[in-house]
């Protein structure tokens, strides 16, 4: 028999509701309707392979499931973009050949798509060089954002990259910086096979958030419009616009985010990106730029999501609790009004235990929210990290999470990417992320701990 003897409420808007059963003493974290829940389950039909055979210096995946056929999908990764594929709805993978381009030094920040044909658009920074640290947009070099695309789902490759912007070396020229690839998919979107590319305008002064529309499947793309009202500090940290991320409705309209120093913006179109509602703040948050022990880079930006029934979801992570923590928000209005932000790990609250590097998939066909972190709970130095996958069922007001990972590893202060990656379809939800592994003798000492590219698969039929 238990007796309830109290209700306290913490910072944050939790409550810790505490309870005797006999002697032992049974404390339950409800974080906004979520109750702690330290033993993750691993996730149903949980399957776990690697996508590079060897280890090297890979990170920062993109990941997209074909609408049209569920069976292709395809992973975008660096540190030379790269791409791998599955024709078999990810029972086996290989690598595609040739995707960077040799005609610049480097390339990364990769994003990728399916567009309406099936054709898969793989989107990714290129560059001779950028600015001093942090100040990417002082006197970079040559620099653009191009895109490349496969007519078979990802096996191969255009021979040649398109540009969606780019710029010969010269004074004053801008830092094109994390691009996301969007497509309108939606069958009765009067701009149904549209492309849309948003990134970071790193300049001298500021920094701008801006969008490139293609209307011809990406072979040629619009001059960028500018989509920040306020204008972000030119510095790639705390005080800059940066972490694009869309999602298309069903009546074609654009939903867009961003990341301006402690808040998410957000802004539609309705005009197929030709032009977009006046800027709004919908979610206050701890800085999105930040650090984490032990990873050379972390972030908590944001991404948008929409379920069959248009309702909107937003994902991020920021430190507000001390810790690092996951949250959500969702909009049945079409973007006019947000819920309150519900926490997604299940965790105990303040329990300094980080989950960072979210991302969200909302499954367009079952509404299902899923959202990807890495998760340290069970480790009490806060270094070593699992794979932890949430999923909601009831419109994002509750979180059950799930072991993704089948181990945990420790980053050792390597790059483990500025991204993680899930696509769901159907019941079936697929994640990929960067995993630091020990280092082989011939590798002590380098910059960069060796990673490898996971990918995590679960089945919710």
């Amino acid at each position: 028999m238990s007796t309830q003897l109290e209700v306290r409420s913490h910072p944050g808007g939790s409550l810790t509701k505490v309870a005797r059963c006999g002697s032992l003493l049974v404390i339950l974290a409800i974080a906004q309707g979520q109750v702690s829940d330290p033993a993750l389950a691993p996730a149903p039909g949980r399957r776990i392979v690697s996508l590079t055979e060897q280890p090297g210096n890979f990170h920062t995946p993109s990941i997209a499931i074909n609408p049209g056929n569920p069976r292709q999908l395809v992973v975008g990764f660096q540190s030379k973009t790269s791409a791998a594929y599955s024709t078999d709805g990810g029972e086996h993978w290989a690598i595609s050949p040739v995707t960077a381009p040799e005609s610049y030094r480097s390339t990364g920040d990769t994003s990728v798509t399916y567009d309406r044909q099936g054709h898969a658009i793989l989107c990714f920074i290129a560059l001779d060089g950028a600015g001093p640290f942090k100040y990417w947009g002082h006197n970079p070099k040559r620099n653009g954002i191009l895109v490349r695309r496969s007519l078979d789902g990802g096996k191969t490759w255009e021979p040649r990259p398109i540009p969606v912007i780019e710029h010969a070396e010269a004074p004053g020229i801008p830092f094109e910086d994390k691009p996301y690839i969007v497509a309108d998919n939606q069958p009765k979107s009067p701009y149904f096979g549209n492309l849309y590319v948003g990134w970071s305008q790193d300049r001298i002064e500021d920094a701008l958030i801006v969008l490139s529309r293609s209307t011809d499947g990406g072979l040629t793309w619009s001059t960028p419009v500018r989509l920040s009202d306020q204008a972000g500090l030119p510095r790639d940290d705390n005080g800059t616009v940066e972490g694009f991320a869309g999602v298309v409705a069903p009546d074609g309209a654009l939903h867009v985010v961003w990341s301006d120093t402690n808040h998410i913006i957000y802004a539609v179109s309705r005009d197929g990106g030709k032009t977009f509602a006046r800027n709004r703040s919908i979610a206050d948050t701890a800085p999105s730029h930040f650090v984490v022990l032990g990873a050379e880079e972390a972030n908590g930006y944001p991404q948008i999501g929409i379920a069959p029934d248009s309702k909107l979801y937003l994902a991020w992570s920021d430190y507000r609790n001390g810790d690092v923590d996951v949250f959500c928000i969702s909009s049945a209005d079409g973007g006019r009004t947000w819920s309150p932000a519900v926490r997604v790990n299940s965790d105990p609250l303040h329990n300094s235990a980080d989950q960072f590097f979210q991302w969200m998939a909302v499954d367009p066909v079952s509404g299902a929210v899923n959202v990807l972190f890495y998760d340290r709970r069970h480790d009490p130095a806060n270094k070593s990290a699992n794979v932890v996958l949430a999923r909601s069922t009831d419109g994002g007001r509750t979180f059950r999470n799930y072991l993704l990972s089948d181990h945990a590893f420790d980053p050792k202060g390597g790059m483990i990417g500025e991204y993680t990656a899930l696509t769901a379809l159907g019941g079936r939800v697929y994640g990929s992320w960067t995993e630091i592994v020990s280092p082989a003798p011939s590798a002590r000492g380098t910059n960069h701990p060796p990673a490898v590219i996971r990918l995590g698969m679960a089945d919710f039929r």
